[in-house]
């Protein structure tokens, strides 16, 4: 059994996410914690929250790289934006890099109050799972 991503009948269909992730027994999950805009040294790489949204997903394409995966393995997302963020080029910035061929991942986004770290205007999050051998 493959891994599913699906969009049932009666509730909304979109381009951006899909609704369900079914996992089969026998694959492989990795959960990625929060990664913020911030290149190896911990120091946020831009004021921008475009720049910060490519660097908070390439740190977690690195991460799933350590896991023997990548981005197409993603199964569902979760991205904080400070409230004072634009969401518009948040998004923008990170549309292309998490395109693919097939039913895209599920999505949760929220405006946020603030994050952990000074400076941070985003913070990812992402779930994969590799299908059975």
């Amino acid at each position: 059994m493959d891994i599913e991503l699906l969009q049932p009948a009666g509730l909304v269909a979109s381009p951006a996410f899909s609704h369900v992730a079914v996992v089969p027994p026998g694959a492989t999950t990795i959960y990625v914690g929060g990664q913020n805009g911030v290149d190896e040294t911990g120091t946020v790489v831009s004021d921008d929250v475009a720049a910060q949204s490519v660097q908070a997903v390439e740190n977690a394409r690195t991460a799933l790289a350590a896991a023997g995966a990548s981005l197409d393995d993603v199964i569902g997302w979760t991205v904080l934006l400070d409230a004072s963020a634009d969401l518009g080029a948040a998004y923008g910035a990170i549309a292309p890099m998490l395109a693919r061929e097939g039913a895209p991942p599920l999505v949760t986004a929220a405006l946020v109050a603030g994050l952990a770290v000074p400076g941070a205007l985003i913070e990812v999050s992402a779930v994969a799972a590799l299908g059975p051998a």
